[in-house]
């Protein structure tokens, strides 16, 4: 039962609430405005682990429950989103030919109708492998470079997020974590959670032999 704690303990739902900005409060904006229909598309890009998908989970999320029909999709789904009143569109350089047919089109009718497009990729607008249509209508909306957190700004947030949870985590605990493990929010926010459970169960205070141990005990973090 111990060995599969941590393999069950996926990120908690992306939420506005819990993404940490840091230097990036202006993309949480134009998501802000995204869902207030004052942005009909917005486009967010940068490195692997940076927020993109987090913050386009995060716009579907807000938008269902402000009663909206909303849609997350990977290349080549946009299509079958439809018809939606937001659309989180991700990974757009992996597009192909046909999906970027797809893509245009379900753009077109989304705009058309007034909803709202959040979508991502790793590159600039311009830089996009993609066709020359779909890359002027991309670059037309709102263009934000997302910069990943400092490890300060991670151990800030984590910290944060241990402390929301009633959980007092010593800087070993935070500094291992950063060290030795996935560095994304996600994940990083995920060992918390399961760390926290781990404890619980085995009725022990949560300290760095916990930790190690707990890690162990688990397939997925050998």
């Amino acid at each position: 039962m111990q060995q599969m704690i941590l393999e069950l303990a996926p990120p908690p739902a992306a939420t506005l609430d819990n993404f940490f900005p840091g230097h990036n409060g202006a993309a949480v904006a134009a998501i802000g405005a995204a869902l207030r229909g004052a942005e009909r598309l917005v486009y967010l890009w940068g490195e692997a682990g940076a927020g993109k998908t987090h913050l386009l989970q995060a716009f579907v999320y807000a938008a269902r429950a402000s009663g909206m029909r909303a849609c997350y999709a990977l290349p080549p789904q946009f299509d079958a989103c439809l018809p939606v009143e937001a659309l989180a569109a991700d990974d757009l350089e992996q597009l192909d030919l046909e999906s970027q047919l797809c893509a245009f089109d379900a753009f077109n009718a989304l705009q058309a109708l007034g909803g709202a497009i959040v979508a991502a990729g790793d590159r600039p607008p311009k830089d996009l492998p993609l066709r020359e249509d779909l890359r002027t209508r991309i670059g037309a909306g709102v263009v934000l470079q997302l910069n990943p957190l400092t490890d300060e700004e991670k151990r800030a947030a984590l910290l944060t997020y241990a402390d929301s949870r009633g959980l007092k985590l010593g800087e070993d605990i935070i500094g291992y974590l950063l060290s030795r493990h996935a560095r994304d929010m996600g994940n990083l926010v995920a060992l918390i959670d399961a760390l926290d459970r781990y404890s619980l169960q085995t009725q022990r205070a949560i300290t760095l032999p916990l930790l190690r141990e707990a890690l162990r005990n688990s397939a997925k973090y050998p």
